[in-house]
């Protein structure tokens, strides 16, 4: 059933990477071929949707990218192709994730507003045609229309495995204030030497396990000799979160430069970001795995 409140709002959590193998093959379209595995964390953007004249998209705090290059109008515009309909919507997206740091703010953002207009449209969330315009946003979209721990192939948009999630685990994410890499620059620094992924299956079997030792222990991400050889300050802040306390694992998400410290209890996570941000002036923020993803409330 449609929709007719004023507006709709989702919350936009993002992700962190459990395992990360980018391979040199590429697919017909470009890509490369991709192994992930993320699960969605409480550091959210919030996303905004109402019925307008015109499609419209608003950043809070705003940002240099005209609106067309970004990934939540191309969403909306996707979805009105895909539906034929318009999508005359205004979005607003009030922003907490941080550009460059490998957590999948854009991505988040743009599936909150896939599922946000499916809402107001009263469309099936499993129609495969919802799927297909996340796939053709971006790769992370369709992990983020729903959230739990997922494995992803293909270019990393396609889901082949879902998992019981690791609800409330708690997580520490540091990164640098203002360097990052960008994604195409990162893929372009990886085809010179692409280095080998880690082994997938162990963190497969941990999931299917539901065994967080097993987990632990096997996180993987291939990207961290690229990035950490661009933004030396990474390798530092890997270094000094393994050093840190009640610090269970340390990996890298995405293609950087945020990386994060999965801790025994939430009281070490609080006290590692409050040293990584008044002692070692880096960005760092407390947050817990969760359940699902994007939450919608109608207005």
């Amino acid at each position: 059933m449609a929709v007719q409140a004023p507006f709709v709002m989702i919350t936009a959590p993002a992700k962190i990477n459990l395992y990360l193998g980018v391979h040199p093959e590429r697919d017909e379209r470009g890509y490369h071929r991709v192994d992930s595995v993320m699960t969605c964390i409480d550091l959210a953007d919030t996303v905004a949707i109402a019925p307008g004249s015109e499609l419209m998209v608003k950043m809070v705090p705003a940002g240099n990218l005209p609106q067309e290059k970004n990934a939540a109008w191309k969403a909306a515009r996707a979805m009105g192709e895909a539906f034929g309909r318009p999508a005359d919507f205004t979005i607003v997206i009030d922003k907490h994730i941080p550009a460059g740091s490998g957590l999948g703010g854009a991505s988040a953002d743009a599936a909150a507003v896939i599922r946000g207009i499916s809402e107001y449209w009263g469309l099936d969330p499993m129609d495969e045609r919802i799927d297909a315009v996340a796939r053709s946003v971006g790769a992370d979209v369709p992990f983020f229309l729903y959230g739990p721990p997922a494995y992803l192939d293909g270019a990393g948009d396609r889901t082949r495995e879902l998992f019981r999630p690791l609800t409330g685990t708690p997580v520490a994410l540091v990164k640098p204030w203002d360097d990052a890499v960008s994604t195409p620059e990162a893929y372009r620094r990886f085809d010179e030497t692409a280095p080998a992924a880690g082994p997938l299956e162990p963190v497969l079997d941990a999931l299917r396990l539901h065994s967080e030792e097993a987990l632990f222990s096997s996180l993987s991400n291939n990207f961290e000799p690229v990035i950490t050889d661009a933004l030396p300050e990474v390798a530092e802040i890997m270094a000094w979160l393994a050093e840190q306390p009640d610090v269970r694992a340390v990996r890298m998400t995405g293609s950087g430069s945020c990386v994060y410290a999965v801790c025994n209890t939430q009281m070490a996570a609080e006290k590692i970001t409050l040293t990584a941000l008044n002692e070692k002036k880096w960005w760092a923020q407390a947050a817990k795995m969760l359940e699902q993803g994007p939450f919608v409330a109608v207005g």
